[in-house]
């Protein structure tokens, strides 16, 4: 099989090979618009002329870490008729719109490249969707459908146009990602995440937009995709691509290939001290919060044409610690457990990174979390107790405790 991988208008390269063999080729003509050793695909994998061969392994997981997980996979393979393992089959299937700019798509297919195009949807059809993870996995039609992203969340993509919501055919951009309300106990996450997100834009670690919205009757949270604008694609990688980590390994405790610190040695290698602090106050928001699901796959890389790379904003940032407390995604100073992190185990962690003036970073993003808590509200249907919650979590930070030491709550 040999698909077409395309990046900014412009055939970066080509995939060649079967599920077990497929390899990443640049393109000369890439290599000569955006330069030699260019990161404008990955910090991961270079444009160079001549490939290590010894790294054909690390680029065969870059791309496969461009398809959904779990349910979602499963799904997705049985509306196309495709294998497991099969990699390649799978882009050359959903390629058209992945997470990030890239377009691929299968070079021996005489209907290719497609012209995209849209769908409308009104509220009834969006909440079919939202309900048919089986039948219309991510929301793709299935004859056209041409859409992929990571995540395990039931969800769905589409396009949202002056015109209202549409379904992308062919690998029209999406511009969304919606979430349904979940049943049971889990009916609180997508009012937790829109909480998360809106402590993160006050932050400035994020600016795009995300909102409940009433879907014939059914909840969800519609985030505005970060990754597009203007209906164009915004490169961008997970730092599971970056760091080579495959699947579920974006949980540090699961192989220990990730961890902040390799993701704050990637920032100082490729990106500005800027996006180091940005990191640092991720992480302090997120400890601050109670965000277990800070992993590997929720922090990424942009990377425009200019071959500059900078930290992706804040994504998923969902306060999840319940009264039994929890285990962090990565390691903080060694440290897993939630409710036994501290302000020095911050201040260790960072200054590890090489980030100046760590201690004053944390208590200025402590400072200003404290007063965006006390300023917004959750929305009803959060999870009871969610704001009080955090503000202890505050207080203890600041005062040097443990951030899951119990104290008095505040209303």
């Amino acid at each position: 099989m040999r698909l077409a991988v395309e990046l900014h208008d412009t055939r970066i390269g080509t995939l060649d090979g079967d599920a077990r063999t497929f390899d990443f080729t640049p393109d000369t003509s890439a290599i000569a618009q955006f330069g030699v050793n260019s990161p404008v695909l990955s910090v991961a994998i270079p444009l160079v002329p001549v490939q290590r061969r010894d790294h054909a392994a690390r680029r065969r997981n870059w791309f496969a870490e461009l398809l959904p997980e779990g349910d979602q996979y499963d799904y997705m393979l049985a509306q196309a008729g495709l294998r497991r393992d099969g990699v390649p089959a799978f882009l050359a299937r959903y390629g058209r719109d992945v997470a990030g700019a890239l377009q691929i798509w299968d070079l021996d297919d005489p209907t290719e490249p497609r012209a995209p195009g849209l769908e409308p949807v009104d509220e009834r059809g969006i909440r079919v969707l939202l309900e048919d993870p089986v039948g219309a996995p991510l929301g793709n039609t299935t004859r056209m459908g041409r859409t992929s992203l990571g995540g395990i969340q039931p969800k769905i993509l589409l396009a949202r146009t002056d015109d209202g919501w549409a379904q992308a055919i062919g690998g029209h951009p999406t511009t969304h990602i919606l979430k349904p309300r979940l049943d049971g106990d889990r009916g609180t996450i997508i009012y937790d995440e829109e909480y998360g997100s809106r402590i993160a834009r006050g932050l400035g670690l994020a600016s795009f937009d995300s909102r409940i919205e009433d879907f014939d009757g059914l909840p969800a949270i519609v985030i505005e995709r970060y990754d597009r604008a203007a209906g164009s694609r915004i490169h961008q990688e997970d730092f599971n691509q970056a760091l080579g980590a495959r699947g579920n390994q974006k949980y540090q405790e699961i192989g220990g290939v990730v961890s902040l610190r390799r993701v704050a040695d990637v920032l100082r290698r490729n990106s500005s001290a800027r996006d180091l602090r940005m990191l640092a106050e991720r992480v302090t928001l997120a400890t601050a919060i109670g965000d277990l699901d800070l992993h590997t796959k929720n922090i990424s890389l942009l990377h425009p044409a200019d071959g500059e790379v900078r930290l992706a904003p804040a994504y998923d940032v969902v306060p999840q610690v319940r009264d039994d407390g929890g285990r962090m995604a990565l390691a903080v100073n060694g440290t897993y457990r939630h409710a036994a992190l501290t302000r020095a185990d911050l201040d260790a962690e960072f200054s590890g990174w090489g980030l100046r003036r760590s201690t004053a970073i944390i208590d200025d993003a402590l400072e200003r979390i404290e007063a965006l808590v006390a300023t917004e509200s959750p929305l009803p249907g959060s999870r009871p107790g969610l704001r009080s919650q955090i503000q202890r979590f505050i207080r203890n930070l600041q005062a040097g405790d443990a951030v899951g030491a119990v104290g008095a709550a505040t209303s």
